[in-house]
């Protein structure tokens, strides 16, 4: 064996601990075409405003979750009936909600891909089926709802037939979820039901406009997204309020943890790309469907475009002093759509081959030259890596792997100097999300 050969070697063994190439297979596999089609069958149901025509099989939001519906089972057919379809409903009334301008069934349509080893562990990829006119009251007039949000319901089911030839530990759910527009009515109703059945979900994906480049400011960048999460869980205690005080975690919720995993694995695997990490539950005083479930306490993030264009939103399709208004086809960018599915993609099935995080991490080292850690054994695991970072950087830039322990000093870090969290890595070197301590060690 040559020196050379020999180098190349430990090269090669090095990419390979940090990458897997089944991700680049799915990379490989995003259909840009299929996710046109996708938006385009959607626009030409004409609106799909949650509370239009439900009986025609040509137009409205009953049409539209129809079609949906059929190309889930679809897909299923092609994968040994490896998706479980199904409707999700709540019926909303008018009274108490100002923005429902009839009684009516609020219906989502859910694909569930089991996992082998963990079933009721869920990864959920979510996009809308609604769309509106201007008027959100105005459910007859034509909302075709290209890229808000058509881009990222194609996406979800892009996703679904993408992943659906590959066997996961983990499962993982697609979801076309309705009312979005009136009150994230759709949202709230399968983050109910998912509490209700008692689902552990490892964390939701909420889609929402993936196809515009073209920003209202001027800016064309086809490159950049957004990853919106809010900074610690909605439902936390008063003592794990007050801990922070002390011990820090301002911006190290579960949904955080999510975002951050969400930008590690993109620069991996897609380095062309610019994940941009926002800390917000959504935009200024927006809401998106990834709030229901933040709601509830469940870890969720938004992801979707760099650069909006209001002109393109919640508009009549008009032109007025020479802007073209409306949210139609011929503006959603497909290269850039299909970056953004496949963002998705890798994420869904990284998590969905990983081991489940520990649940319980201590940290200690109070007046100490070193950092002590101890958490509890992950079945499966066949390790660990101890993730470290400065206070105020945004993401997790140092890293120590370990084996055959629950419990590790890092000699010369000082505990006072940086955030520290503890990550499970399994035999095929997927990682769990980053869990951040919830213990103190003072012995």
């Amino acid at each position: 064996m040559t020196k050379a050969f020999f180098i190349f070697l430990i090269a090669m063994s090095s990419v390979s601990a940090q990458t897997n190439l089944k991700i680049y297979d799915i990379i490989d596999k995003v259909s840009e075409e299929s996710i046109r089609n996708d938006v385009k069958t959607l626009t030409e149901f004409g609106t799909r405003n949650t509370f239009s025509d439900t009986l025609s099989d040509t137009r409205g939001i009953g049409a539209a979750r129809r079609w949906i519906k059929t190309e889930f089972e679809t897909m299923s057919k092609a994968c040994n009936s490896c998706l479980n379809v199904f409707y999700q409903k709540d019926f909303v009334t008018q009274e108490g909600n100002r923005r429902v301008p009839h009684d009516a069934w609020v219906v989502n349509v859910v694909a569930i891909q089991k996992g082998s080893k963990y079933p009721n562990r869920y990864i959920i990829m979510s996009g809308d089926i609604d769309s509106r006119a201007s008027d959100t009251m105005d459910f007859t007039t034509d909302a075709p709802g290209a890229n808000d949000n058509a881009s990222g319901m194609a996406g979800t089911m892009e996703a679904a037939r993408v992943l659906s030839q590959y066997q996961f530990e983990n499962s993982i759910v697609y979801v076309g979820l309705s009312g979005e527009e009136q009150g994230l009515f759709g949202g709230a109703g399968l983050a109910a039901y998912a509490k209700e059945n008692d689902w552990d979900i490892i964390g939701v994906f909420n889609n929402d406009m993936i196809g515009n480049i073209e920003g209202v400011d001027g800016v064309i960048d086809n490159r950049s997204f957004r990853i919106f999460s809010e900074p610690v869980p909605a439902n936390e205690t008063e003592k794990e309020r007050n801990a922070r005080r002390f011990y820090g975690g301002e911006v190290d919720g579960i949904s955080r943890q999510l975002a951050r995993y969400v930008h590690k694995t993109t620069e991996t695997y897609m380095p062309e790309m610019n994940p941009m990490l926002v800390y917000r539950l959504d935009r200024f005083g927006r809401g998106g469907h990834h709030r229901p479930f933040n709601d509830l306490g469940f870890a969720g993030i938004r992801i979707m475009e760099a650069h909006e264009n209001y002109t393109q939103q919640h508009q009549d399709i008009r032109t007025e002093n020479g802007i073209d208004y409306g949210d139609t086809f011929e503006h959603v960018n497909f290269p850039y759509a299909k970056k953004l599915t496949t963002v998705n993609a890798i994420n869904l099935a990284s998590l969905a081959w990983a081991p489940p995080a520990p649940t319980q991490v201590a940290i200690g080292g109070i007046v100490e030259p070193s950092a002590k850690l101890k958490w509890n054994a992950v079945e499966a695991a066949k390790g660990y890596k101890i993730y470290w970072r400065d206070t105020t950087s945004p993401t997790w830039d140092h890293s120590r792997y370990v084996e055959n322990v629950t419990e590790f000093t890092l000699e010369g870090i000082v505990i006072d100097n940086y955030f520290f969290g503890i990550a499970a890595v399994g035999e095929n070197g997927f990682e769990s999300v980053v869990a951040f301590p919830n213990a103190i060690l003072r012995d």
